[in-house]
C-alpha cells in the first residue's frame, strides 16, 4: 500500500521516441481502500496490535485487582473506560483486517475456478496480487525505465517480477522487451507491444510478455447445423483454408444443413502411484472399480468444484505400478485444473487406507493430455462428437466441381487405407487439425489440445440409389472449454460472442462448452468436404497458387524508411 502512495507521487521517467518502447504506461494505478488510512498499513496494523495487547493487559490486572480486594467488577474507574474502549477498538479492527482476509483467502483457495465459471466477465487480477507468490515482489521498485532496464540487464533484478515490483504490466512489458534487445544485441520492432491488455494475461495466460502476435481471422459460413447457422471464426496464415471450408459451408447449407451428436462428455487425469508388490497395487485397483465405493469416491471427488462430477475410474497396471484415469464433468470449463483437484482429494483421501501409496505424479500419460494415445481415441478424452450430412448430386457437381463416385473412392483410398498403411493413429482424415487448430487459436482454446482434439475418421458413401453423398466425421476428443484461460481475453471473447457460447450457460452448465464442440465438428465436416473435393478434381495446386502465393511486391508495400 504504501509504495502505490509514492508510486502516485513520484511519476517515472521513461525512454525517449528512440528507445524501443513507448514513455506512458496504458494502465492506470487503481486506488484501495487502504490508502485512505493516515499512516501506511503495516504501521497502522502494528499500532492497533499493541493497543489491543497493553489494553488486555491493563483490563486483567485490573479484574485480579478486584478480585483480590473484593471490589465490585462492574465499577468502573476513570482510567479503566479508555482501556476498554482500546480494547474494543483494536478487536474489531484486527478481527475486520485479519478475519476477512483470511475468510477471502480460503474461500478463494477453493472456489477461484467456480467463480470465473459462473462469471466470465470479471477483470483481471490486479498486477500487485502475484506479490504473494515471489519473495522478491515484496519489496517495491523505484527509478526510472533507464535505471530498471540496467539492472535487468545486469542481473540485480529477476525479469519475471517486474510486474509485481512495478504494478504496472504494460511498462513491465517494455522494460523487459527492452532489456532482452539488449541481452541478445536484436531489435524487436516488427512485434507490436501498444495496444494490448497485459494485465488480463496476468496469472493466467502468458508470463513474461514482451509483446503479442497478430493473427489474421477469417470467417467461414453461414453452417448450418442442428437447424441454426454459425458463422465461423478461424484464425490461420495458411491460404485457401478459410475459403476452403466456407466452400463446405456452402455445400453443406445447400444440402439441408448438417446433423451433430455429442456422444460422451468428460475431462480426465489419470495419475501413477506405487507400491512395494503389484499383488498390493491390484488391491487398489480392484477397490476403485468396485461399484459399490464410487459413491463415496465421488463425494471426495466432487469437493473439489461445485461444477465437477465424477463420472468413472478405470485402471491399469503395469507391474507395481497403478494408472488411474478419472474422467469428470468439468461444466464450461476446459476443466484440467478441475480434474486435477478432484484427483488430488481422492488421493489424499485414499492414503489413509493405503498408506503404502506412493503418488508419483498426478499425471502418468494415461490421460492423455496433448499427446496421441489410443486410449482417448478409444475412450474419448473432453467431447466426443459424430457429425453428419446428405450432400445432393448436383450440389457435389456444381459446388464441389466433382463426383459422388469420385469422392467416395478417394475417402477409402486416401483417409482409410493410406491412413492405415502410415499406421495413423486417429489420422484417418484429410485434414481435420487445420480447422480445428484455426478455431482453438480464435477462440482462445489450448492450441497443443489439436492433437488429441485432431483425432477424426472420415467416412463417405454414396446413398439415395448411389446418387448423393453421405459424410460423416466422428471425433472422440474434442477438448474446448468457454470459460477460463485464453477464452477471457477480448479477442477471443469476441470470436466466443459470435458464435454464440461466450462465458458460461446458467441455465444449463456445459452446453455453451458442448456447443463449441459440435461447431468444431461441423467445421471439421465442411472442411474435409471441400479439401477432398479439391483432390478428387485436381484443383488442390491450382488453388493453393491461387489463394496461398502472392505475387505483391512487398517491397512497393512497405514505408520508404522500412
Amino acid at each position: 500500500m504504501e509504495f502505490r502512495r509514492r508510486a502516485l507521487s513520484k511519476p517515472h521517467r521513461s525512454l525517449t521516441p528512440a528507445g524501443a518502447f513507448p514513455a506512458k504506461s496504458g494502465s492506470s494505478t487503481r486506488v484501495q481502500a487502504s490508502d485512505a488510512l493516515p499512516l501506511p498499513i503495516r504501521h497502522t496494523n502494528k499500532l492497533f496490535s499493541v493497543l489491543f495487547m497493553a489494553s488486555m493487559y491493563y483490563l486483567m490486572c485490573r479484574w485480579r485487582e478486584k478480585i483480590r480486594t473484593g471490589a465490585p467488577l462492574h465499577t468502573l474507574t476513570l482510567s479503566d473506560i479508555p482501556a476498554i474502549v482500546g480494547f474494543i477498538a483494536s478487536l474489531v479492527y484486527l478481527i475486520s483486517f485479519f478475519g476477512i482476509a483470511y475468510v477471502q483467502s480460503f474461500v478463494s483457495s477453493h472456489y477461484d475456478e467456480d467463480d470465473f465459471l459462473l462469471s466470465s466477465d470479471q477483470p483481471a487480477p490486479c498486477p500487485l496480487s502475484c506479490s504473494k507468490k515471489s519473495p522478491l515482489a515484496a519489496e517495491s521498485l523505484f527509478g526510472d525505465d533507464e535505471e530498471i532496464v540496467s539492472a535487468v540487464v545486469a542481473g540485480k533484478i529477476p525479469s519475471y517480477v517486474l510486474e509485481a515490483k512495478l504494478g504496472d504490466c504494460r511498462r513491465a512489458a517494455g522494460i523487459r522487451r527492452e532489456a532482452i534487445s539488449r541481452l541478445t544485441g536484436r531489435g524487436m520492432e516488427g512485434l507490436p507491444l501498444d495496444g494490448f491488455d497485459y494485465s488480463s494475461i496476468l496469472g493466467q495466460c502468458c508470463e513474461m510478455p514482451v509483446g503479442y502476435v497478430q493473427l489474421p481471422v477469417g470467417i467461414a459460413g453461414p453452417l448450418l447445423l442442428n437447424g441454426k447457422e454459425y458463422f465461423v471464426p478461424m484464425a490461420t496464415t495458411e491460404g485457401c483454408l478459410v475459403a476452403s471450408t466456407n466452400r463446405g459451408c456452402k455445400a453443406i447449407a445447400l444440402s439441408d444443413g448438417a446433423v451433430c451428436v455429442v456422444l460422451k462428455d468428460g475431462m480426465t487425469r489419470a495419475p501413477v502411484v506405487r507400491f512395494a508388490t503389484a499383488k498390493r497395487a491390484a488391491e487398489l485397483k480392484f477397490f476403485l472399480e468396485d461399484p459399490r465405493n464410487f459413491e463415496t469416491l465421488e463425494i471426495v471427488f466432487n469437493r473439489s468444484s461445485r461444477f465437477a462430477k465424477l463420472q468413472g475410474i478405470k485402471c491399469s497396471l503395469a507391474g507395481k505400478n497403478l494408472y488411474m484415469r478419472f474422467s469428470c464433468l468439468t461444466g464450461d470449463a476446459m476443466g484440467m485444473n478441475m480434474v486435477s483437484k478432484g484427483v488430488q482429494n481422492v488421493l489424499d483421501w485414499l492414503q489413509n487406507d493405503f498408506p503404502d501409496m506412493d503418488v508419483i505424479s498426478i499425471s502418468g500419460n494415461f490421460c492423455s493430455d496433448k499427446k496421441p494415445a489410443a486410449v482417448n481415441w478409444i475412450e474419448g478424452r473432453g467431447k466426443s462428437v459424430v457429425c453428419e450430412a446428405i450432400i445432393k448430386e448436383e450440389t457435389v457437381r456444381k459446388v464441389l466441381k466433382t463426383t459422388v463416385p469420385a469422392l467416395v473412392e478417394l475417402n477409402t483410398l486416401k483417409n482409410l487405407a493410406g491412413s492405415a498403411v502410415a499406421g495413423a493413429l486417429g489420422g484417418f482424415n484429410a485434414h481435420a487439425s487445420n480447422i480445428v487448430t484455426a478455431i482453438y487459436i480464435a477462440t482462445g482454446q489450448d492450441p497443443a489440445q489439436n492433437v488429441e482434439s485432431s483425432h477424426c475418421i472420415t467416412m463417405m458413401e454414396a446413398v439415395n440409389d448411389n446418387n448423393d453423398l453421405h459424410i460423416s466425421v466422428t471425433m472422440p476428443s474434442i477438448e474446448v472449454g468457454t470459460v477460463g484461460g485464453g477464452t477471457q481475453l477480448a479477442s477471443q471473447s469476441a470470436c466466443l460472442n459470435l458464435l454464440g457460447v461466450k462465458g458460461a450457460n446458467s441455465d444449463s452448465p456445459g452446453a455453451n462448452s458442448r456447443l463449441l464442440a459440435t461447431i468444431v465438428a461441423g467445421s471439421v465436416l465442411a472442411g474435409e468436404l471441400s479439401l477432398m473435393s479439391a483432390l478428387a478434381a485436381g484443383q488442390l495446386v491450382k488453388s493453393h497458387m491461387k489463394y496461398n502465393r502472392s505475387s505483391k511486391d512487398i517491397s512497393k508495400a512497405l514505408p520508404p524508411d522500412s
